[in-house]
């Protein structure tokens, strides 16, 4: 099978088809530029198409025994790693992610679907007490019917997986609409893979479209009842207002400003090695990676030192070759728009420590210091190979620093004293913080999500269950109940 002749187009209720809109996708490989498909978008009435289906499929899925929905997502898992080198192969071919990010994603993806085989027997009834005499509360967890899926390009697989295993397995519906710029990876593999597992038709869609085509018909549908997105902040807020408009439940993972705080105290060396892979894995095309390294002044230059070092032996190139540690960003806008960022800073006073060079999508690692207070890139998430150092005199500095933020998904602190460590995480204002690792990390039991503009929701575990099923009280009155009138 060629995964980007076969499975380029819309899935619709166990159907691969032909979009309707009016323009075509062009799925390029961000690496050299290789046309790997052009895909006909959907218009609003296959977004129709694909939430009815779903609706219809989804009502004779919920009375599925969860032992029967579990066994087609355990065959998911076994075809996963049979092909595990080929969707590696794609991954790289389609989000220009290296080889090691790409065995990354697909080894996280398989760690989902592990736990979605144990969520789908997860969720329990319970009878609660009552004042009133006789009655009896049941609380019942329901699915809820279907779930509205919007992924980004960094990890296109992983959050597909991540979301419609779980969803399904809880005995919802789902419709993905994949990032235009992995359409294959992020929608019609994932698709692919449930349809042979034996997945039941229009239980899981796949759209790839574009707001210029479709609009918010995505989200207005009456369909869907939950909208997971991942994305920017600045799209979240829209898709929030609008779901909530519509009395519908978001889960939103959204942009990142981490700070990785080096304290006193840290393994200079090891501190390094979890700043470099925070900052620089996946081109920091990573919403969990850490814009900001703060390093407590007093090791400040030797920790500059060693970090620069590192930074400048990074090899930049074909994602394909095994000896890349840095492949290129997903389009030219967007490596345009880093140069642009840097070239900001270093006006406004920045001092590049190294400033890598941009060839096509291939952009270079950039470390900045010297960063005025209040320069605008401190504020934002940069998406890209660019690591911002900062000094700071001692702890009390640093909380503020790392809190300066509009946002709050991920961080860490490195520092030999564990319960310090922890203090000093319980005072940052982030939904996860990591002691001696890298800010990016992602546990399937572990509940995923941010504070402030980084999110709303949390996945994960048993957090997936509370996203994706709704509880129901029925009472029952064994006696009789007396009327005031």
């Amino acid at each position: 099978m060629s995964y980007f002749t076969d499975l380029a187009h819309q899935y619709i209720d166990g159907e691969w088809r032909t979009g309707s809109g009016s323009w075509d996708i062009i799925d390029f490989n961000p690496y050299n530029g290789e046309k790997l498909a052009a895909i006909t978008v959907a218009s609003v009435a296959e977004v129709d198409d694909a939430y009815r289906a779903a609706e219809r499929a989804q009502r004779a899925w919920a009375g599925v025994n969860a032992y029967a929905r579990r066994d087609v997502v355990e065959r998911v898992l076994r075809l996963v790693e049979e092909r595990e080198d080929e969707i590696v192969a794609a991954i790289t071919e389609e989000v220009g992610g290296t080889l090691v990010k790409a065995r990354f994603e697909v080894g996280l993806a398989k760690e989902f679907l592990r736990e979605a085989t144990q969520l789908a027997t997860l969720p329990e009834g319970r009878i609660l007490a009552s004042p009133i005499p006789g009655k009896e509360n049941r609380v019942h967890r329901l699915p809820v019917g279907v779930v509205g899926v919007i992924s980004p390009f960094n990890f296109p697989f992983l959050t597909g997986i991540k979301a419609a295993a779980p969803a399904l397995a809880l005995g919802n519906a789902v419709v993905i609409k994949p990032n235009q710029n992995t359409p294959v990876v992020g929608g019609g593999l994932v698709a692919h893979l449930f349809e042979e597992a034996g997945l039941p038709a229009g239980l899981l869609n796949v759209l790839i479209t574009d707001i210029a085509e479709i609009g918010d018909a995505l989200l207005e549908h009456p369909v869907p009842k939950v909208i997971s997105f991942t994305g920017s902040d600045r799209t979240g807020r829209h898709v929030a207002a609008v779901a909530a408009a519509r009395f519908k439940r978001t889960v939103l993972s959204l942009s990142g400003n981490s700070a990785l705080v080096v304290l006193d105290d840290a393994d200079l060396d090891y501190a390094v090695d979890a700043a470099v892979f925070s900052r620089f894995v996946s081109q920091g095309q990573v919403c969990m990676a850490a814009n900001r390294i703060l390093v407590d002044r007093s090791v400040e230059a030797e920790f500059t030192e060693k970090f620069v070092a590192r930074v400048r032996s990074l090899r930049t190139g074909d994602p394909a070759d095994p000896a890349t540690q840095l492949g290129p960003v997903i389009n030219t806008f967007h490596a345009d728009a880093l140069t642009g960022l840097v070239d900001q800073a270093l006006a406004a006073g920045a001092t590049a420590l190294v400033r890598g060079a941009t060839r096509g999508n291939l952009v270079e690692p950039t470390v900045l210091a010297g960063l005025p207070e209040g320069s605008p890139i401190l504020e934002q998430e940069i998406f890209g190979p660019v690591a911002l150092l900062l000094a700071f005199d001692g702890e009390e500095e640093a909380v503020r620093m790392a809190n300066d933020s509009p946002y709050g998904l991920s961080g860490a602190v490195m520092t030999r004293n564990v319960e310090r460590g922890v203090r000093f995480a319980q005072r940052i204002e982030t939904g996860m913080m990591h002691i001696n690792d890298s800010t990016i990390q992602d546990d399937p039991l572990v509940a995923f999500g941010g504070e402030k503009a980084s999110g709303l929701g949390r996945m994960n575990g048993e957090s997936t269950v509370d996203v994706f099923t709704t509880q129901k009280w029925i009472s029952v009155q064994h006696g009789r109940s007396e009327f005031p009138f």
